[in-house]
This record gives C-alpha cells, sequence and structure tokens, in this order.
C-alpha cells in the first residue's frame, strides 16, 4: 500500500532493529504451522491471534510467560529454528531493515538439538543464510535469563565471546532477560564482565516493570552499553541526564509496554521525554507473535501518536544505526541511505479544489 499523501513510505526508511526475541519474532501462520506439526495444542489466545493486554503485576508477567512458553514449545528441530531466523529477517528486510539483532537465550533449545552449542550454531548459521538471502544483516544477542542461576549466566557468557564479531551471524552482544522482578542484578555482573571482555555489547533489560531505581542498579552493576526498554529512567531526570551524557542507548519497544501494562496506551510512553532529553532512542518490535505489532508499526506510532515528523522519524534511524554493532562501511552506507530517503520528496498533497 502506497503512503498517504504528504508522507515518505516508513517500511522504505533505512533502519536497525535492535529489540526482537527469537520466540517473540514468529509470525502467528508459523507458530500455526508448528504447532500441528508436532501435535501440539496452543492456548486459545494464540490460536486465535488475540494481542495482550495484560496488569502490570507478576500475575499479568506470569500469563505473558505461561503463553512464551507455549509458543517456544512448537520450536522442536533445527530446522524449525532456522525457519524462525529467515522468516525474521525477511520480514525486517521488508520493513527497511538493513540490519538485525536477534535476541535469544540458546538455553531452552539445547536439548532439542545436541547442546548449547549446537543450539547457537544452528542460529549463527541460519543468520548467515539469511543475511545472504534477505540483503538484512542478521547478528545475534546471546541472552542470559533472571530465572536461572548466575553461573549459568557466565556460562553463556563464555559461549557468546567464542563467536563475538561484529558481522552477519556473528555474536555482537550479551542481554539479561526475563522479569526484572526475579534475581539479584549484582550476581550477573560477572557475566557481563566476560562479554565484555569479548568486546559484546551489554544490552540487560531494565526500566519496564521497574521503575528508575532498578535502572540505576542495572547501569551502575551491569555497565550497559544499551539498555532493554530503559523507558522508566524518564521518571528520574537526573538520572536520565546521567544516561544521556553516558551515551547509553535506549531500545524503546511501545507496543509491548502498553501490552504488558506497564503505560496505559502508546501516548503515554515516554519515547517522546526521551529524546527531548537527548537520549539515543532505537525503536523495536520486543515479541510481535504476542503484542501484535511489528518494527514499522513503531515508527507508525512514533509519527501518529507521538507527533514526529519525516525529519525526527530519519533521525529515529539513524540512531538505531548509530547505536548497532555493525562494520563502519556498512554503518556509513546505511546513514547515507536515511540521507537519501529524507531527501526524497513526500508522496504529493492532492490538489483542493474550490468551487
Amino acid at each position: 500500500m502506497p503512503p498517504p499523501p504528504g508522507r515518505r513510505d516508513l517500511a522504505t526508511l533505512p533502519k536497525a532493529h535492535l529489540h526482537l526475541h527469537f520466540t517473540g519474532s514468529m509470525r502467528p501462520g508459523t507458530l500455526s504451522d508448528l504447532a500441528e506439526r508436532h501435535d501440539l495444542r496452543l492456548p486459545a489466545v494464540l490460536r486465535e491471534h488475540h494481542l495482550l493486554r495484560l496488569p502490570p503485576d507478576e500475575r499479568g508477567w506470569f500469563r505473558f510467560q505461561r503463553l512464551y512458553e507455549a509458543a517456544r514449545a512448537c520450536v522442536r528441530t533445527a530446522d524449525d529454528m532456522r525457519r524462525l531466523v529467515l522468516e525474521a529477517a525477511a520480514d525486517d528486510a521488508a520493513e527497511g531493515s538493513r540490519h538485525l539483532e536477534l535476541q535469544i537465550d540458546p538455553t531452552s533449545y539445547a536439548p532439542l538439538v545436541g547442546g548449547l552449542t549446537s543450539a547457537l550454531e544452528v542460529v549463527l548459521d541460519a543468520a548467515r543464510d539469511a543475511s545472504r538471502t534477505t540483503g538484512c544483516h542478521v547478528a545475534v544477542v546471546v541472552a542470559a535469563s533472571r530465572l536461572r542461576h548466575p553461573l549459568d549466566a557466565r556460562a553463556l557468557a563464555r559461549l557468546a565471546a567464542r563467536y563475538a564479531g561484529t558481522g552477519p551471524g556473528e555474536v555482537v552482544g550479551f542481554g539479561l532477560s526475563n522479569d526484572e522482578r526475579r534475581g539479584d542484578t549484582a550476581e550477573f555482573a560477572r557475566a557481563f564482565d566476560i562479554a565484555r571482555r569479548a568486546g559484546l555489547a551489554a544490552v540487560p533489560h531494565g526500566g519496564e516493570l521497574l521503575g528508575a531505581d532498578h535502572v540505576a542498579e542495572v547501569v551502575d552493576v551491569l555497565r550497559p552499553d544499551r539498555l532493554g526498554h530503559g523507558v522508566r529512567s524518564s521518571e528520574d531526570p537526573g538520572l536520565l541526564r546521567r544516561l544521556v551524557d553516558a551515551g547509553v542507548g535506549f531500545e524503546v519497544c511501545p507496543a509491548s509496554n502498553v501490552g504488558l501494562g506497564v503505560y496505559a496506551d502508546a501516548g503515554a510512553v515516554p519515547g517522546p521525554a526521551l529524546l527531548r532529553a537527548g537520549a539515543s532512542v532505537a525503536l523495536g518490535a520486543d515479541d510481535p507473535l504476542l503484542f501484535g505489532s511489528r518494527l514499522v508499526a513503531q515508527y507508525a506510532t512514533a509519527r501518529d501518536v507521538w507527533g514526529l515528523d519525516d525529519a525526527a522519524l530519519a533521525d529515529l534511524a539513524r540512531a538505531s544505526l548509530r547505536l548497532a554493532r555493525v562494520e563502519e562501511p556498512d554503518r556509513r552506507r546505511w546513514l547515507g541511505e536515511v540521507d537519501a530517503w529524507l531527501a526524497t520528496p513526500a508522496p504529493a498533497e492532492p490538489a483542493v479544489v474550490r468551487g
């Protein structure tokens, strides 16, 4: 569908996608197909592709996690894993993404394919293939879970370090995900030290379910390059200024913030406040399988709800590319493509005929 008059097409805006989870990237049709193939019964919410709207408490998170696990259980083979990577890359390429950092905890898939190393190698091999076939560079963020022991996180960090790089099919970052209210953040610091020594970006989740105090703890202990979400830092102007001055990036995912009940609607998500403070913001789709919208829809939110014009949307795309872990020649080329997008005249408004 062509863009409306006076607006450039957001699907052709070159950008990087830095916050997308492996299972949550799955197409609804693929989930249905895999469930049927492996003779698994899906919960009605997943079977009927309902959008999640959950309360911002542990009950809401438990329901989210239960649905996520039901979807993850449908990925049973190495071929299933490869399919998810290829389709995620194809979907992102169709939306203008030049670079995708796909986040995965290989622990869940290790028993299916012969261990942690095999699970990660399946994804990395698929990422290389997907990069060649779709034109969207696919790299990987290995993420530990707050629900598992910190020693497991260290093992994942050492594994991620073995495959560290900045090219397609390499590990570019190390994350920490799952319920922010669980686990002791400080106990994961050594895992991040291991990852950092290998040159990986530190990209833990923080500041979505919990407020500014938790963001400060994550920043002090894990020393992130980017924060997964981080939106609650807007509740403390002093903290937000500190993060902006330190160059910490924000992976902002409006649809998931609303779906998890953190904010009542997209207009309440403090993306504009972060931008006014000078933050580097990269929009992300997080888990489109559950929250119902992919990356371009987040840019549409920035345009239609936050009121950003095309120049500001181009700045968002530039920020995503600057925060991405990519080779500098690629970054420069893609930033030039953003400039070209903005330099191309928007579709003309229809002439008004006055009688």
